[in-house]
């Protein structure tokens, strides 16, 4: 899966880049991140980890020292985490990681979204026991017997790395995923495309045909929420 599945995630970002919805995904994230801690990312770990991504993803300048000047702010505005799961056709599972102010609002689109999609939401934990969290690194390298030594030294819990095409992938312990970083830095990689923690599916399903528009259209309509933040899916070459 490594290598393709490391193309989708980065053109997915690469076209996330121009979504003004995702920018502004991105700046409930780090107004979220800067103020549950302080709203500097060299002292806010969290808060650093969320402008590498929103780097990653293009988002503009102003949109992100508005976010952290909201949270320097006297605003009381609280956002929840929330996950939802469910299944769309065909033996495809979905993942839906949800940021929000009003829990009850973001609960019902979802179920609407699932419902009017051919897709159905699911319990708690009905879906998520099929995938794995993991930290996900991809970069440009194509030695990946030296990237394995570098983490192991820094004593990374890796789960593979994989070198194919000029990029390098490397899948890590969700917990070490800012070990792992760190320690590419130091090894000298400074330049990354992806750097997410993700849920990676144990396998995945294909889809054609009207399955493929079915899903395709319930999966637009969940990232298309405001209050979605992340999808996540098994179907494969999507």
């Amino acid at each position: 899966m490594g290598r393709k599945w490391a193309n989708i995630v980065a053109k997915k970002t690469a076209k996330d880049g121009a979504n003004s919805k995702v920018y502004a995904k991105f700046g409930v994230e780090i107004y979220v991140a800067a103020k549950q801690g302080e709203p500097d990312p060299e002292s806010n770990s969290a808060l650093k980890f969320v402008l590498e991504r929103a780097k990653q993803a293009q988002v503009p300048k102003h949109v992100i020292d508005k976010a952290i000047d909201k949270a320097k702010g006297n605003t009381d505005e609280t956002f929840v985490e929330g996950r939802y799961e469910g299944f769309g056709p065909n033996g495809s599972m979905i993942i839906v990681d949800t940021l929000t102010s009003n829990v009850n609002r973001t609960a019902a689109n979802v179920r609407t979204a699932y419902g009017k999609n051919g897709g159905n939401m699911g319990a708690a934990g009905s879906v998520s026991y099929m995938f794995d969290k993991k930290g996900v690194i991809v970069f440009a390298g194509d030695d990946a017997d030296q990237v394995f030594e570098w983490l192991l030294e820094a004593d990374v819990e890796v789960d593979d790395v994989e070198a194919e095409d000029g990029t390098i992938t490397v899948y890590t312990a969700p917990t070490d995923l800012h070990k792992g970083l760190e320690a590419l830095r130091q090894s000298g990689i400074t330049e990354f495309q992806v750097t997410e923690l993700e849920m990676i599916p144990q396998s995945e399903v294909t889809l054609e045909g009207e399955d493929l528009t079915t899903f395709e259209k319930l999966i637009d309509a969940l990232e298309n929420d405001d209050d979605v933040q992340k999808v996540y899916h098994n179907v494969a070459d999507f």
